[in-house]
């Protein structure tokens, strides 16, 4: 039962002028410096990049977290297009 309300947990990414970055859908922030972020979301690992980030708002209650700075990519960590004998840092440290 805990699976069906996840996958019914809305999971968006809105990128706002490449300066304001809302995810919802968070389960939590597993790391983040100045240039990068890395978001467990409910559809997998979500990386951040960029110059200046900071937490402008977060609220993993509500699932929610909110960067500023300059984004300059992001993208899902997929087992299904990497390594899978590799662990989470491994692929992140490639």
């Amino acid at each position: 039962m805990e699976d069906k309300m996840r996958k019914a947990i809305k999971h968006e990414i809105i990128l706002v002028d490449r300066e304001r970055l809302k995810v919802t859908g968070v389960k939590d922030v597993e790391s983040f410096d100045s240039e990068e972020f890395l978001l467990s979301t409910e559809y997998g690992y979500l990386n951040i990049r960029g110059q200046n980030l900071h937490i402008k708002n977060l609220s993993l209650e509500q699932g929610l977290v909110e960067i500023e700075g300059l984004i300059a990519d992001m993208g899902y960590l997929d087992d299904g297009y990497s390594d899978k004998s590799k662990g989470l840092f491994g692929r992140l440290f490639k």
